[in-house]
């Protein structure tokens, strides 16, 4: 006898195993049309496998979000098959679900064409219509290698080498073609469904190792319905079109270069953009009593091997040798260890605490060549880092202070949905367990008392401390992690930072390692396609055009343009020798936010005519008017 338990506790008891989908049978053949797995005792299951035992059961349809990663996964096994059948000579590797999709890794000689992704896709529409049933087998490892060894899967046989000897390997069939998995996975591949694209083709080394073989690596996305991917189909589309090497480009901000890999050439209009965006942060910081400081880029390997970091992230630092590895120094690749050094300099009492200490410090790191990408992942970067100094007792007020400053900036520059994830140790991690035990609780319990709705992100935490990342959505639903919040109670004990109590004492002050923007290049990257170029006017790179239709009125433009300049706008006067419409286009697709046209009547009413952009209207103001609101307009946040 099989005692089934539901999720609403109800028990129900089954003479023999009965597989899940029996089980949604037994309750309605729409649940058993809809269902796609299930979980057993909380571990996902095939929907077929027979469950033998008593078991808590909860039944997997396409609503679920689980469901996804299931599909996903089926959708690189049926690309995996229709690969197979139309080029047989390709031997498959690897293939996961992953974000929004799945790719699969393959070995052949000939290489795939965008010609080919077509008719792979074809063939899996063809494979799904088939209803090809999905078979879960149980195979003795050694027979597993022998058998695909035979039939030349030379990669699938050196994975399944590597695992232990005596463990049991599952193998899922469907029709003809078999590969090694885990699962769990869908019935049958009308299951499946056909709401999948392939996308994109792409080169990766066999286990990511450059030392290895290049195998040719297909893209594609799948979800549970044909609304969805449409959605998904027109967000990467809008992607596209709002992507920050374009528009850095078509705006003249910023551009990169072969010789200064994953560093940024800052144009002027760029830097602009840059400056506003850090003097508008060094404004809510002021106002939130921190003290800016300044720390060298080029510090002795000592000092990084006392933090721990030499350890943790030596392969990422960039450094220099003198004769002897003994006198290494290292570029920093983040602020903290430095930080700890003035706070040590001088005595400090409980009564200068909590002292909340900020830098935007530029920081290098040795990203992999192939990780870089445009101004969201450099090599050379400047973080709004900050780091509080406080007592155990302030951790709490401090996270519900940090947390207010996080959603009033986020909040000016228009991202008002932010999720938080809470991750706690890590297995490679600094410290004690009874050190990771109080700063976990007493981050979990500010993080409640803050009013913040999270999720738990298991073992990803720094190796020094758990913390907490903010993830904001921008304008077209995707999601980007840019803050963080760390208590550490480690680093100030390797790096011996004291200070002395209300006893009279020395004690170890918590160090809270905080970041809102996280590094300047990346959120300027998220900036430039959140607003698609069209910059708020206090950030734009320029705020004003003066365009005048004739030379007669190059006079008046001039005169406008010095009293912007005198209220602080950053305006350009094009006086060039051009059709006014041509201007005002070419302006436009530099975004700039606002032109001013002046004519014959403008200037002898003293009166701007003022386009906005996006907008082929025309409004008639006095010059007086338009310069108060503009200079209202373009008045950062911060000073209002």
């Amino acid at each position: 006898m099989i005692h089934i338990t539901f999720p609403d506790g109800k028990k129900k008891q089954f003479d023999s195993p009965i597989s899940g989908f029996d089980i949604a049978m037994d309750i309605s053949k729409g649940l058993a049309k809809e269902s796609v797995a299930i979980k057993v005792n909380g571990d996902m299951w095939d929907l077929i496998r027979p469950i033998d035992r008593d078991a808590t059961i909860s039944l997997v349809t396409k609503k679920d979000d689980e469901a996804l990663e299931i599909i996903r996964h089926d959708a690189a096994h049926l690309m995996a098959q229709a690969v197979q059948e139309l080029y047989p000579e390709t031997q498959v590797t690897i293939g996961p679900a992953i974000e929004n999709g799945f790719y699969y890794d393959f070995f052949r000689e000939k290489s795939f064409t965008p010609e080919d992704l077509e008719l792979i896709e074809k063939k899996m529409r063809h494979l799904v219509d088939q209803n090809i049933e999905i078979v879960r087998e149980e195979w003795d490892r050694d027979k597993a290698i022998d058998f695909f060894k035979e039939i030349g899967e030379d990669y699938k046989a050196e994975i399944i080498s590597d695992i232990p000897a005596g463990e049991t390997i599952t193998l899922y069939r469907q029709g003809d073609f078999i590969d090694l998995c885990r699962g769990p996975h869908l019935p049958s591949t009308s299951k499946i469904g056909k709401a999948f694209k392939l996308m994109k083709l792409a080169g990766a080394y066999w286990r990511g190792d450059s030392k290895n073989v290049m195998l040719q690596r297909i893209y594609g996305t799948a979800w549970a319905t044909d609304k969805q991917l449409a959605a998904h189909l027109t967000m990467i589309e809008e992607a596209e079109k709002r992507d920050h090497r374009r528009l850095g480009k078509q705006m003249e901000l910023f551009h990169l270069q072969p010789e200064a890999p994953g560093s940024v050439f800052w144009h002027p209009k760029g830097w602009s953009v840059y400056q506003a965006l850090q003097n508008y942060i060094r404004d809510r910081l002021i106002k939130a009593d921190y003290k800016e400081v300044n720390t060298p880029i080029l510090v002795d390997r000592v000092l990084w091997e006392k933090s721990g970091h030499w350890e943790k992230f030596r392969e990422n630092m960039f450094t220099t040798e003198d004769g002897d590895n003994a006198n290494a120094m290292a570029m920093k690749p983040m602020n903290c260890p430095c930080h700890i050094q003035i706070f040590k300099q001088g005595i400090k009492s409980y009564r200068d605490l909590p002292l909340r200490m900020a830098e935007f410090g530029c920081c290098h790191r040795n990203e992999a060549s192939g990780a870089l990408h445009g101004l969201m992942r450099v090599r050379a970067m400047v973080q709004d880092d900050g780091h509080i100094f406080c007592t155990e007792d302030q951790i709490i007020s401090e996270t519900q202070e940090f947390c207010r400053l996080l959603k009033l900036i986020y909040k000016d520059f228009g991202f008002d949905t932010i999720h938080v994830r809470f991750s706690d140790r890590p297995e490679v991690r600094s410290g004690t367990d009874e050190t990771w035990d109080k700063a976990e609780g007493a981050l979990l319990e500010a993080t409640k008392l803050a009013g913040l709705d999270y999720v738990l992100n298991p073992g990803e935490g720094a190796f020094y401390g758990p913390k907490l990342e903010f993830i904001l959505k921008d304008a077209i639903g995707r999601e980007w992690q840019c803050g963080t919040f760390q208590v550490d109670l480690v680093l100030p004990e390797r790096l011996d930072a004291t200070y002395i109590g209300e006893d009279g004492e020395k004690h170890r002050p918590v160090m809270i390692h905080r970041a809102i923007l996280g590094t300047f290049e990346r959120f300027l990257g998220i900036l430039i396609e959140n607003y698609a170029g069209r910059f708020p006017l206090w950030l734009a790179p320029t705020q004003v055009v003066i365009v005048p239709i004739s030379s007669e009125n190059n006079t008046y433009a001039e005169k406008i343009t010095e009293k912007l300049k005198a209220l602080g706008i950053r305006v350009e006067n094009d006086l060039r020798n051009e059709k006014m419409t041509y201007k005002i286009r070419e302006h436009s697709h530099g975004k700039v936010p606002v032109i001013f046209v002046v004519g014959k009547r403008e200037t002898e009413e003293r009166t701007v005519a003022i386009r906005r952009l996006g907008s082929k209207e025309q409004i008639m103001k006095s010059l007086d008017e338009a310069l108060i609101e503009i200079a209202q307009e373009a008045t950062p946040p911060s000073k209002g």
